[in-house]
């Protein structure tokens, strides 16, 4: 990546499917390059998180929705101003904010098909004083598509220099993958780290399996894990997009009908294996000789190892090649309100399957 002339300065904001953070990115960008220029991962609140996952899981009112909407807001807003504080920026310095949002629920297959962000951008670009650019998927939706995966378009424009025939995958709650070479594409892979997470958090009181060590402490079952790897969605053609309204508790609990004789350890295994395995398959079945990890799947060592030794492609977090793995999903939120601030569409309708690229996000003006 050359070193281009910068120009214009976009904050994303990131918080994904596992809730374990808020990922707040500073970029300069240009035509050629985004360049990270300062991150932080504010945590997510316990009780932010538990009611956004009850909002998931059960029967809600309007009341309790319009008000996480709002907290999430509010959250948000706060984030970035201590981000803005912590890191002398000046609002007048920064063209525009690209905020994810908070996924509530992702839908894209029904009949009446959505994608559903929650943080009220209002509250953001108000306590803020900067533009803010959020909704994201819902334009790709509308045009057809699932309106994910849309990380493939930034990967294809951060590792265009690249000279191996490259993958990447980023494991969080859920894990996509983008093939940057040949008939460029991409699609969600399946479950991340939410099913290990969840397992670690019923049975061992603990948020994740740190360095993957629970899960090492066992082999797999194996005919545990056949069984999970015929689910229908690992099989289904892309383009195609998941998230936790499938890969959730009901999923796991119906998977181990049967398997109670298993004890915690080997199922957390099993579930390490799942991820690693899907991914891989997704990985051979192409001629890629590169893959690049992202998200917070890098940090579990465990299945890092898992991933070395199951794909054909050498293995590697994007940290080797100078972008952080931590931080390369907010990354990407900044370029996409870039290209929105811009009127350029997003290169998504390979990846999403939409009936033609989308001018993506709904803009939230400062004043």
């Amino acid at each position: 990546m050359g070193c281009k002339e910068m120009n214009e300065h976009y904050i994303g904001v990131m918080s994904g499917t596992s809730l374990d953070g808020i990922d707040i990115a500073l970029c300069e960008i240009n035509e050629t390059e985004c360049r990270l220029l300062a991150s932080y991962e504010y945590p997510f609140p316990k009780e932010l998180k538990e009611e956004v996952f009850t909002l998931i899981s059960s029967n809600i009112t309007l009341k309790q929705l319009g008000e996480c909407n709002t907290k999430l807001g509010v959250l948000f807003a706060n984030c970035i101003n201590d981000f803005l504080q912590n890191n002398a920026l000046h609002v007048k310095n920064i063209k525009a904010i690209g905020l994810h949002g908070q996924t509530l629920w992702h839908e894209p297959d029904s009949p009446y098909p959505f994608s559903m962000q929650l943080g009220n951008a209002n509250i953001v670009a108000a306590q803020t004083g900067i533009t803010t650019v959020t909704d994201f998927r819902g334009k790709d939706i509308a045009n057809g598509g699932q309106g994910a995966p849309f990380a493939p378009a930034f990967h294809q424009f951060l590792f265009a220099d690249t000279k191996e025939k490259t993958a990447l995958v980023n494991i969080g709650g859920m894990a996509n993958i983008s093939f940057l070479f040949g008939n460029f594409g991409g699609w969600d892979v399946g479950c991340g780290n939410v099913l290990m997470d969840f397992w670690m958090q019923k049975t061992q009181a603990q948020n994740y399996d740190a360095e993957g060590i629970f899960a090492k402490s066992s082999e797999p079952d194996e005919t545990l894990l056949a069984q999970m790897l015929t689910d229908e969605y690992f099989d289904k053609k892309p383009p195609k997009s998941t998230g936790r309204e499938y890969f959730n508790k009901n999923w796991l609990e119906k998977q181990l009908q049967g398997f109670e004789h298993l004890n915690d350890a080997k199922i957390q295994r099993t579930l390490l294996e799942l991820t690693a395995t899907s991914i891989a398959n997704d990985v051979n079945a192409t001629k890629a000789t590169q893959l690049i990890v992202c998200g917070g799947g890098t940090k579990n060592s465990f299945l890092m190892q898992r991933l070395t030794e199951l794909c054909r492609a050498k293995v590697l977090p994007s940290d080797a090649l100078g972008i952080s793995s931590d931080f390369l999903e907010a990354m990407a939120f900044a370029w996409f309100a870039k290209k929105r601030i811009h009127q350029e569409p997003l290169p998504l309708k390979k990846t999403t399957g939409a009936q033609k690229d989308s001018i993506a996000g709904a803009l939230y003006e400062a004043n």
